[in-house]
């Protein structure tokens, strides 16, 4: 069955070693229940309408690709009750900030904007304020804002976004604070109706939640276990996609290669990836994130042959030292990550390699982080995103022993930040005089260079260029780099090959 298209709904054989493993069915919301939410957008319609003006809506989003795709849900559901968008908090009838719980910085900038609110409903008092998304799931969280932000009018978990419309209708028809933040495992709702941000890129949830339970990580204990879509749906959605003429699908998940781990077929992310690539059309296939103990050389033999799948990936370390990744129970060695670059390159030698690291994790010393710039040094990764630990309530490392001061802390930090971006200037710089075939993905602000475009690799291009390149897959010499984005032009040579 392997590389070839199955049918929608037809039924699935599977990958090789699937037969016989235990099985638990994912919960999905029933098309009654759904129809229920559709039924609360009419009546809200109904109500803006008799109010006699367009009712507009802001949708403020923090955080990652997932929060990013939820966000889209929101305004599908809002477009459903008629609400037009705006970027003006002042003309906003309703207001919804959808939020992330991964690290203290993001949950102060929502605490700092919800605040500054409170000016926008003193001279619009009948504005809807809703905050939604991860924080919201946090019961520390709900209780700060149910006694201290009283202004805010709807708060909701990421379990309950498929019934947004009827929360909605509860806030503006009993004019009363609305609550659901209810700890809950999740389930899998279709056919949600999204706005996308752009026609060139699109994101396709493939799963939700998370089993790993990192001891760092609040995403298990705000976003549930995981749950993945059948696949006849996400193929369906896919295929929609490329036949409206979208140029990247990037799949998201948690941990996309947990994917179908609850299905009752026997169904691999691997699996997916090749369904996928046989669907018609011209795109691009990226997916994120990916966790290093369940990429397997079956996955990076399937993303060396599909020739959609982009040539990139995001495959986070989080450490360079055996006894810190231990502590944050991620599940392999350093030795383990490096053998599974290894194995990669050699399947694809032209990938771009991004990953995430944590700085500071308690416990860890300067001589244990030594162990991350040496893999540093060793992987040479394209980019990485970078942070100082960030403690979460609830989760195992807030409570473990952490003396290091963060004076050092920051010391190492600006340490990673030197020796990552010589790697990324030099890499991008090795750019320079090559040609390739990349995506224009949309307009940017510097008038010399109006259009930005990315590399197979997902590298940044800025280039100048008519707007009618907007969505076209591009030949682009690259002229010039800097550490984080490159330069280039439309050129009439032969692009390199994607794929080795």
């Amino acid at each position: 069955m392997n590389g070839k298209k199955i049918a929608l709904c037809a039924p699935f054989s599977g990958p090789p070693g699937a037969e016989g493993r235990a099985l638990k069915q994912t919960t999905t919301i029933s098309p009654q229940a759904l129809q229920r939410q559709r039924e609360f957008c009419h009546q809200i319609s109904e109500y803006n309408a008799a109010r006699g003006k367009q009712p507009l809506a802001l949708v403020d989003t923090y955080g990652c690709q997932q929060n990013e795709a939820d966000s889209e849900r929101l305004r599908g559901w809002l477009a459903q009750m008629g609400y037009r968008f705006t970027q003006r908090e002042e003309e906003a009838d309703v207001i919804v900030l959808n939020t992330c719980a991964v690290r203290e910085h993001a949950e102060d900038r929502v605490f700092g904007n919800v605040g500054a609110l409170v000016h926008t409903k003193h001279r619009r008092p009948s504005q809807i304020i809703c905050l939604c998304g991860c924080m919201m799931q946090q019961p520390q969280v709900a209780r700060r804002v149910r006694e201290t932000y009283r202004h805010v009018d709807l708060v909701f978990g990421p379990h309950a976004l498929w019934r947004f419309p009827e929360l909605l209708w509860q806030a503006l028809s009993r004019r009363v604070r609305v609550f659901d933040v209810e700890d809950e495992p999740g389930s899998v709702c279709e056919g949600i109706p999204q706005v996308r941000e752009s026609g060139v890129k699109a994101w396709v949830s493939i799963m939700y939640g998370c089993n790993n339970f990192c001891t760092y990580c609040i995403v298990p204990y705000v976003r549930g276990r995981e749950r993945s879509r059948r696949p006849e749906d996400i193929l369906r959605e896919v295929e929609q996609l490329a036949a409206q003429g979208v140029r990247e699908i990037t799949l998201l998940g948690q941990n996309v290669n947990s994917y179908g781990k609850d299905l009752p077929e026997a169904v691999d992310f691997a699996w997916l990836l090749e369904q996928i690539n046989a669907v018609e059309g011209e795109f691009w296939i990226r997916f994120m994130t990916s966790h290093p103990k369940d990429a397997t050389e079956r996955l990076f033999d399937t993303m060396a042959r599909c020739a959609k799948v982009a040539p990139a990936l995001h495959l986070p370390f989080q450490a360079g030292n055996d006894r810190v990744l231990n502590a944050m129970n991620r599940g392999y060695t350093s030795r383990e990550y490096l053998d599974k670059v290894a194995a990669l390159r050699a399947r694809i030698p032209n990938l771009a390699l991004t990953s995430d690291v944590i700085v500071g994790f308690p416990g860890e010393t300067t001589a244990e982080f030594e162990d991350t710039l040496a893999l540093i040094s060793q992987v040479e990764f394209d980019a990485l995103f970078t942070f100082i630990y960030s403690p979460r309530q609830g989760t195992p490392a807030a409570s473990m022993p952490d003396p290091l001061p963060m004076e050092e802390k920051k010391a190492n930090f600006q340490r990673l930040l030197q020796a990552q971006n010589e790697i990324s200037s030099r890499k991008h710089h090795g750019y320079i005089g090559k040609t390739l075939r990349c995506l224009v993905d949309g307009e940017g602000r510097d008038p010399r260079n109006n259009l930005t475009a990315r590399t197979p690799g997902n590298r940044l291009v800025h280039l100048n260029g008519g707007k009618e390149l907007v969505g076209r897959f591009v030949p682009l010499t690259i002229t010039g780099a800097t550490t984080w984005a490159l330069f280039g032009r439309p050129s009439e040579e032969e692009p390199l090959c994607q794929k080795p």
